[in-house]
């Protein structure tokens, strides 16, 4: 497997694609261009990453700057220590939702965001071409222990909600970790918010008792688990606990596209303001801001494009259908911690279950498919799908985009970054109407 370079960090296989001196010379490229200053190094649970990060906290020594490590953090985390400390940077040793064999780096800059595009690719420029500045002996940097990584970050969040209300109800809580980062800042985040918490997988070691995505095939078991023991509700995190999948108090998943739809609901109920999503998210968030008459922009797919927006317009919450929630109150990264107790406080205003509050919400089907392209044919694969679907609205932003507002129907093709492929997406009112659309996208493309 080839590594997996994009514009916020890399991906790859560890002992093949991805070495600790891949690592170190991807990390030196990024902090030698970087001003003087602290920079701030976690990691997910992963076996990996206690060897990544000696690499990784050396090669940022090396190039004269102080090193803050975290230890073991859930990515949102390492944003809020980068803003709080005032870091000129940051990196968190993670691979996502990606299997156990992988790792990856994701970097962030002083604002305590994922790097932007042009930021990010003049990192990757750097390290395609080995420019590196390392430092001369006597300039090294420090090496610095965080005692606490997850205070902050807990009343960062705390101030999003009225805490006293949610722990009025003592919710009983399911939160799968995993084994990943999210239970040391989400189990202790749910006991101050007063949830009755059982956690499986508490235990950071990349061990993981089911795949690391939490799709629907993934946690039939922790479902199960939910609804035979009476929990309110199941929280499950990915491995970095930048994302959060739903599972309601009878076992139902409801899935990482809902978990946006909730919070914006919730936060507009109190916040009227611009929200942002990226463009192959459900359409229910649209629905939402117009319900409250309050602006709806989309961006490219990626959290560094949705940031983007979300700052220039000044966003009151954003996010991406894969259980991504930014609050710009709490920093400007997806963060499973926002997603639970925004989710818990809207039970506990509303005095309603989950699945009430997500039946409440408009209902869509998406279908997903791919289809082997060769990388220069894609754009005449788009402009023959624009020529085709004449009767729908387009939008270059990333890939092709075709809406149908009227049948409140769209239809995305993207180039994948990684593979000779495009990838369909395609959501409309019922399961017939997005595979009918799909297949016929799928048509014209071959």
């Amino acid at each position: 497997m080839s590594l997996i370079i994009s514009v916020s960090g890399l991906r790859g296989v560890v002992g093949e694609s991805l070495t600790p001196d891949v690592a170190a010379r991807y990390v030196a490229a990024f902090t030698g261009a970087l001003p003087p200053g602290l920079v701030v190094v976690a990691r997910d649970g992963r076996d990996t990453g206690s060897m990544l990060a000696s690499a990784v906290r050396s090669a940022v020594r090396s190039t004269g700057h102080d090193v803050v490590y975290a230890g073991i953090a859930a990515t949102p985390t390492v944003g809020v220590i980068a803003s709080d400390l005032k870091c000129v940077g940051g990196v968190q040793i993670s691979a996502s939702h990606n299997p156990a064999e992988y790792n990856g780096l994701k970097l962030f800059g002083p604002e305590g965001r994922v790097l932007p595009a042009e930021a990010g690719q003049a990192v990757a420029d750097r390290f395609g071409a080995g420019e590196i500045a390392w430092a001369p002996h006597d300039k090294m940097g420090v090496h610095l222990q965080l005692t606490d990584a997850t205070t902050r970050h807990i009343e960062l969040v705390k101030s999003l909600v009225d805490v006293d209300k949610i722990r009025s109800k003592a919710f009983r809580v399911l939160l799968d970790a995993n084994h990943g980062a999210g239970a040391v800042v989400g189990a202790p985040l749910l006991e101050v918010l007063g949830c009755d918490v059982t956690v499986l997988g508490d235990e950071p070691d990349g061990l993981f008792d089911h795949p690391p995505e939490p799709a629907a095939a993934n946690l039939k078991s922790v479902a199960q688990q939910v609804a035979d023991g009476g929990f309110a509700v199941g929280f499950c995190q990915d491995p970095d606990a930048d994302r959060l999948a739903l599972i309601d108090g009878g076992g139902r998943y409801v899935g990482e596209e809902y978990t946006p739809a909730l919070c914006v609901k919730h936060v507009l109920a109190q916040t009227p303001g611009p929200v942002v999503t990226n463009c192959s998210t459900s359409r229910m968030t649209q629905d939402i801001a117009e319900e409250f008459g309050v602006p709806f922009h989309q961006a490219a797919v990626g959290e560094a494009n949705v940031v983007d927006k979300m700052v220039e317009v000044g966003a009151v919450l954003g996010g991406e259908g894969n259980g991504g929630v930014i609050h710009p109150r709490v920093g400007l990264v997806r963060d499973s911690m926002v997603g639970m107790a925004l989710v818990l406080d809207a039970m506990a205003t509303r005095n309603l279950p989950l699945s009430a509050l997500v039946d409440e919400l408009p209902r869509y089907a998406i279908h997903k498919a791919k289809v082997a392209v060769d990388r220069d044919k894609i754009p005449a694969a788009l402009d023959a799908l624009e020529a085709h679907f004449k009767d729908a609205e387009s939008s270059r932003l990333d890939g092709l985009r075709l809406d149908w507002p009227e049948e409140k129907k769209w239809l995305l093709v993207r180039g994948s970054n990684t593979e000779p492929i495009v990838r369909v997406f395609c959501e409309a009112p019922t399961k017939n109407q997005a595979t009918a659309a799909a297949s016929a996208a799928l048509r014209v493309i071959a």
